[in-house]
């Protein structure tokens, strides 16, 4: 696992909110970049998208700065007070984590949009198909903004049950993604899935989630 490739949430001990864009913690961070499409070819700088992590003693904070020089893709009546199944057919930036390295194959998926919609949901992969808990609440909220081209989309994700609160040190299994634009080009990933068609849920290919 030592070989997968790292990134890293940093500690704060501010109980920072999805709206605070500009909170002075993120710049202290390690930034990722998602640049390629799910099959590894490298797309334009213009779907590109910086990931920074945060966590404190109550949540997981992921900040997500992308190139936006088109209109967003978006639901235009999706609620904002409940999840919003089918959201993935939009424009999305989304993070699935493992929390239990032991277990890869089960995990949680976060996805939010630029219009403030999201979506949480529990992933099994079993060995014939894909289960999906779709009544998982894990009480996530999300922030969106653009100016000047650029989209910012902050997701707070309280600790729970399912998600336990880490100890520092601790590692997790994580991928990160951005979806923008239409057919197949538009599904970027930190770490290619390099399947035959666009498709994200392939555990085996997960880097590593440190909390430092």
């Amino acid at each position: 696992m030592t070989s997968r490739p790292l990134v890293t949430a940093l500690y704060t001990s501010v109980d920072v909110q999805p709206t605070e864009f500009d909170y002075p913690g993120w710049d202290k961070t390690s930034p990722i970049t998602i640049r390629q499409r799910w099959s590894g070819v490298t797309a334009p700088a213009s779907q590109h998208c910086e990931v920074r992590l945060l966590w404190s003693d109550r949540a997981l904070l992921v900040r997500y700065v992308c190139r936006q020089t088109e209109r967003p893709l978006i639901q235009e009546n999706a609620p904002l007070d409940r999840k919003t199944i089918g959201l993935w057919d939009t424009d999305v930036c989304e993070i699935f984590i493992t929390p239990a390295c032991d277990a890869p194959n089960h995990y949680y998926e976060f996805e939010a949009a630029p219009n403030g919609a999201w979506v949480d949901l529990g992933i099994t992969i079993g060995p014939d198909e894909r289960e999906t808990d779709w009544e998982f609440q894990s009480g996530m909220t999300t922030a969106a903004h653009i100016s000047d081209d650029i989209l910012t989309i902050v997701i707070r994700i309280p600790w729970s049950e399912k998600l336990p609160r880490p100890q520092m040190g601790d590692e997790w299994r994580v991928n990160l993604f951005r979806c923008a634009g239409t057919g197949d080009e538009r599904y970027l990933a930190w770490q290619p899935t390099h399947t035959p068609e666009p498709y994200f849920h392939v555990p085996e290919v997960f880097g590593r989630l440190r909390f430092v």
